[in-house]
């Protein structure tokens, strides 16, 4: 990439699941990235392999308070994304999703800077429409344990096309579905990663309600080549666009597929279903399959493949790991 191209982008949360990922994609691209995480679910290790790196740079910094960088672009990925961990601190993880918004917002205001939100299919709660696209406006119960973080990310998304209404920012809004891959955190709680942990460990897979409960699971390099298709957009499409996988697959049967993978022994193990935990999750794609041009091209079984591989390197690397959420 010729210098006169190359972009100074701030990625929020750059340190976590997907933020390191797309970090990786920006800079194979040529530009210059500006990492910012506070390391309460990211890890150092997602972002070692950048050290040194000439166009890396990474802040410790909470963007619930302000940030004044200069940059051409904002990713703003920040937020704890799994139930685990958005309900241990349920005022921080709200914090997170509306204060951060509005700081990263004003940043972008005062820069005339475009910026993607990492939004969820969590705004939808649990849908009474099914596949979910992106008109339909959710059944979502405002004071449950999940509320947080639902409720957070709708705020946000609201923020963000008042931002673009009222000031004319250049916004970009992506609905996240289900995405594994490589990075997650291996004591999460969400199911791809426990459930390769149980089985890696020969332990029972826990399942919750009766395994009926269906999910979408997009590869992480899928879903990071649409981040980067959805920013290049031109300006007046600010979405939000539904990003994931079409395809849905039962609890009961990602299981069995993880235990035939990994040649493991375990057994299955019921517990009851969580509070407010959807029993269906789908995305309506058509919208990314036209603007974007984008669908998954990795299956589910190559996929788990390269997360299974990444997670038993992991035990190999730390063997005292166990698959006991962090808290």
């Amino acid at each position: 990439m010729r210098e006169i191209e190359r972009k100074r982008i701030l990625v929020t949360g750059g340190a976590g699941f997907l933020g390191s990922h797309l970090c990786d994609r920006l800079l194979a691209m040529g530009h210059d990235v500006l990492c910012i995480d506070n390391f309460y679910t990211g890890s150092k290790a997602n972002i070692a392999h950048h050290h040194g790196e000439p166009f890396f740079e990474v802040l410790r910094h909470d963007i619930t308070f302000p940030l004044y960088v200069e940059v051409d672009e904002i990713y703003n990925l920040a937020c704890p994304a799994s139930p685990i961990h958005y309900q241990f601190d349920p005022v921080q993880t709200t914090k997170t999703s509306v204060h951060g918004a509005i700081n990263m917002l004003g940043l972008a205001k005062r820069l005339k800077a475009k910026i993607f939100q990492a939004s969820t299919s969590e705004v939808y709660g649990d849908p009474a429409v099914h596949p979910q696209t992106e008109d339909y406006c959710g059944n979502v119960n405002p004071l449950g344990l999940r509320a947080c973080y639902d409720e957070g990310k709708r705020c946000a998304e609201t923020l963000f096309m008042d931002y673009r209404r009222q000031h004319g920012l250049t916004i970009k809004v992506a609905r996240i579905f289900n995405t594994y891959g490589p990075r997650m955190h291996p004591n999460d709680g969400r199911v791809v990663s426990s459930f390769i942990m149980q089985a890696l460990m020969g332990e029972p897979i826990t399942i919750y309600g009766d395994g009926g409960q269906t999910r979408s699971f997009c590869y992480v390099d899928d879903m990071i080549e649409a981040f980067v298709r959805l920013m290049a957009t031109p300006d007046d499409f600010p979405g939000p666009v539904n990003l994931g996988n079409p395809e849905e697959t039962t609890m009961l049967e990602l299981a069995e597929k993880v235990i035939d993978l990994t040649g493991s022994s375990s057994s299955l193990v019921f517990r009851p279903l969580p509070s407010d935990d959807p029993l269906k999750r789908r995305p309506d794609i058509t919208l990314a399959r036209a603007r974007l041009e984008w669908q998954p091209r990795i299956g589910l079984d190559e996929g788990l493949g390269r997360t299974i591989a990444y997670f038993a390197r992991l035990l190999t690397d730390k063997p005292h790991l166990s698959a006991v959420p962090l808290h």
